[in-house]
């Protein structure tokens, strides 16, 4: 089983470089962005999905709808693949990037949670689709920050995976056998 993930597109929150970490306020995806969505959806065309998934952020369901008008899936929710909760909703971005610069895995700010808490959800995620058959191939958009905690569940090492930039519509690849997940090189996806 393989899973795509792929980092929502530009977003207005991006553009104005604020936090947006409550999934109730509509933050949508600016024309770059769905013009992003758009080529990724070019390069993913060839792909089968049995199941798809998205955030349950306007932007990541925004990306997910333009990446599968050239797939019959039904798009899930779940609330796993969500941004890291900062606690900071509307706040410029500095403001959390200032406080967790020190320790960006352990420190959990008020009302937010950790890297590490954040690895354990996307843990919990891919541990949910760990039955499906070894052929299944799985679409789920989501975050910059889920993404990293991909990479550390798919063995990159935590330091480096938390500090690697994943742009708008970027994609992580992982496959899961022999009971664990492993990151795919971009030219297998």
């Amino acid at each position: 089983m393989k899973i795509v993930f792929v980092r929502h597109g530009e977003s207005e929150a991006n553009v104005a470089d604020f936090i947006n970490d409550d999934p109730q306020r509509l933050v949508n995806l600016t024309e770059r962005g769905r013009q992003q969505a758009a080529d990724v959806a070019q390069r993913l065309e060839h792909m089968t999905f049995s199941h798809t998934f998205a955030s349950e952020y306007p932007r990541a369901q925004q990306t997910a709808a333009i990446i599968l008008k050239s797939h019959c899936c039904k798009l899930r929710v779940d609330a796993r693949l969500n941004e890291r909760k900062s606690g900071m909703d509307g706040l410029p971005t500095c403001t959390f990037n200032d406080l967790v610069r020190p320790d960006p895995i352990r420190i959990r700010p008020p009302h937010g949670e950790s890297f590490i808490e954040q690895t354990e959800r996307l843990r919990s995620f891919l541990q949910s689709l760990e039955s499906f058959s070894a052929g299944t191939m799985v679409l789920a958009v989501s975050h910059e920050y889920p993404l990293r905690s991909v990479l550390v569940i798919a063995r990159v090492d935590q330091e480096q995976a938390v500090r690697q930039a994943i742009p708008n519509c970027g994609t992580v690849t992982v496959a899961f056998s022999n009971g664990c997940w492993s990151l795919v090189p971009k030219f297998e996806e």
